[in-house]
């Protein structure tokens, strides 16, 4: 045809050699260019090496959970804890080895002390979360079921993790610090259930000052086995990695704190169930907090359902005193805190029904409204004690219905799409990521294999420790009504509380509405 071009023999066998050597040439390159790139560590598919503790990075969140692991029974048939899985293969890549043994390659070194009675299903969730993000030590002050011989023998066999029991030798020791002698904490003394438990707090947090500095370690945060801290605002999810950014001035950091939604009233790990939480007003635009706040509060007390002052890590220092179990001071000077933007702590409140009558059973005040006001700080704990001492079963599963549980899906998409509820899905996935690779179910049987040893941490606690007072005549109990507590000590105490001097920090609840013209910003 007239116009088209037919290539001679000679150029068309030039272009089939041509194509030829370059198919020929290609994969040679390719697999010349992939062996480099694996003998420097490029290919390298060993994910436990690459992020292990020797390397200067530390876990970011490119999470990958093991699609097709093989479910394997447990060996122990009897064991039917949620913490037991039924799988042992290592779908979690961030720890060397189960037991998360990287604490001296962790700067800066970071500490959480708590006061805790809960049992192994919510600390050991707890504990290796945050080792995951980069915290190296514990201080567990533990009494009731914490203290029990089965649970305080898993928690005491985990690297990184001491163990404090609430013994008279205890108290007595806390009895001669300086705390017990001072005004800034005096008006919580002689109350019962939360007051007195703020007072044990801030005891403990005394004491886990000087244990942490003995320990080397730079930053302490009090947390409840309830609140999980969420490092966002890093290029990577680690608390260690967010402090290390912090400027060495800053005295103190604070988070303000989310509250958990449930969506549903049959949770039983909220660690793995919960991801919607309800933002701090720290982090929420005046008009869109105050706009939105009826519905935000759903009929409750307050905008939250318990405090709203979220907690503070506090670099270690001298003269560093806790204010309170929300926050930290110092007795020499006026600490510098800056509070994070994006970092909070969230909070799991009231997230199993079953958290009314345990904290019912906590307490004995009567079910009246002028009675709980000696028992409880915030108004929603006063309300929940009197429901679930006073109610029926039914009564009670509808009033957890209407003011805990979020199930008006409507309602949760408008505060979604407010930015006033948000979904953090985090904890959950490095949790759930945690249990299927075995982490819990090893400790668990590695400590079966042991005897319990309390060790008796007060000795190594330093006698010259300048927040003690050596003062060997006061009481051993701040309890309302101790035995060896005489009305005359009680006056004594209660007498020399000035009033102009600063409270300690309580549970605070968030502005309400009729703050809204008070707050410029």
């Amino acid at each position: 045809m007239a116009g088209l071009h037919r290539p001679t023999p000679s150029s068309s066998s030039s272009s089939y050699s041509r194509l030829l050597l370059l198919l020929t040439i290609l994969p040679l390159t390719l697999a010349s260019l992939a062996f480099i790139l694996q003998w420097r560590g490029g290919f390298t598919d060993d994910s436990i090496t690459h992020w292990s503790p020797n390397h200067s990075q530390f876990p970011g969140m490119s999470l990958s959970l093991s699609q097709n692991s093989k479910q394997q029974s447990h060996s122990n048939s009897d064991c039917s804890s949620p913490l037991l899985p039924n799988t042992h293969s290592p779908s979690f890549p961030y720890f060397r080895n189960s037991l998360f043994q990287f604490d001296s390659n962790l700067k800066p070194k970071v500490c959480i002390t708590t006061s805790t009675s809960a049992g192994l299903e919510q600390t050991l969730p707890w504990i290796f979360y945050h080792k995951v993000i980069g915290v190296s030590n514990f201080l567990l002050f533990v009494e009731g079921k914490a203290a029990s011989a089965n649970v305080s023998r898993v928690l005491e066999s985990i690297p990184g993790v001491k163990v404090i029991y609430r013994t008279r030798e205890l108290e007595e020791q806390q009895a001669k610090s300086r705390i017990w002698n001072e005004t800034w904490l005096a008006s919580f003394f002689y109350k019962p259930c939360n007051y007195e438990l703020f007072v044990k707090q801030s005891l403990n947090m005394e004491m886990a000052i000087v244990m942490a500095r003995d320990s080397g370690v730079d930053w302490i945060i009090h947390l409840d086995t309830d609140e999980l801290i969420h490092p966002a605002g890093t290029e990577e999810y680690s608390l260690s990695r967010l402090l290390s950014d912090v400027p060495r001035n800053v005295d103190m950091v604070i988070f303000p704190n989310y509250e958990s939604s449930v969506e549903r009233d049959d949770i039983k790990e909220p660690f793995s169930e919960v991801s919607m939480f309800k933002k701090n007003y720290d982090h929420l635009p005046k008009d869109v907090y105050f706009g939105n706040y009826g519905e935000a509060t759903r009929g409750n007390p307050n905008y939250f359902l318990t405090y709203g002052n979220g907690k503070a890590a506090a670099r270690i220092q001298d003269h560093l005193r806790p204010n309170g179990a929300h926050r930290w001071h110092n007795y020499m000077k006026t600490p510098k805190e800056v509070k994070l933007e994006e970092a909070a702590v969230l909070h799991y409140t009231y997230p199993k029904f079953s958290d009314l009558t345990s904290r019912r059973d906590r307490c004995g005040c009567k079910p009246t409204k002028e009675d709980v006001k000696r028992c409880f700080m915030l108004d929603f704990d006063r309300s929940a004690f009197i429901i679930a001492s006073t109610a029926t079963e039914e009564e009670m599963h509808q009033w957890y219905r209407e003011r805990v549980v979020w199930t008006d899906k409507t309602l949760n998409l408008k505060l979604m799409k407010k930015g006033i509820l948000t979904r953090i899905n985090a904890p959950m996935v490095i949790i759930q990521s945690l249990k299927e690779s075995g982490v819990f179910s090893s400790v668990i049987e590695k400590a079966a294999e042991t005897t319990l040893s309390k060790v008796n941490f007060l000795k190594s606690i330093d006698s010259s420790n300048s927040t003690r007072n050596a003062r060997s005549g006061m009481v051993s109990s701040r309890k309302i009504g101790a035995g060896e507590v005489s009305q005359a000590t009680a006056r004594r105490v209660l007498e020399v509380i000035d009033s102009s001097l600063p409270s300690a920090i309580p549970p605070l609840s968030p502005p309400s509405i009729d703050h809204a013209d008070l707050i410029t910003s």
